[in-house]
């Protein structure tokens, strides 16, 4: 399972919290890339009758660097979060 921030930032709206299969789900419904799908595929599954929930991204990629990591001044003309 290889994430990279492009990857991980699809799930930026992902329901969280959320069990592995409603990712999943999710995820297909919103034409996420084939790399998104194959990684939530290979997260952890527990015995059957048991679901993981994944409260935010960083349940699922502790590294992952959200848009609200980056410092920055948003008062500098020109800043745009859709840039980050």
């Amino acid at each position: 399972m290889i994430w990279t921030v492009e990857l991980a930032a699809v799930l930026d709206d992902a329901p969280f919290p959320a069990t592995r299969e409603e990712l999943i789900e999710w995820a297909v419904r919103n034409g996420a890339p084939q790399q998104v799908l194959d990684n939530l595929h290979d997260l952890e599954e527990i015995e059957e009758g048991e679901d993981v929930v994944y409260e935010d991204m960083e349940d699922i990629w502790p590294d992952y660097i959200g848009k609200e990591d980056f410092f920055h001044n948003e008062e500098d003309e020109g800043f745009d979060y859709d840039d980050v």
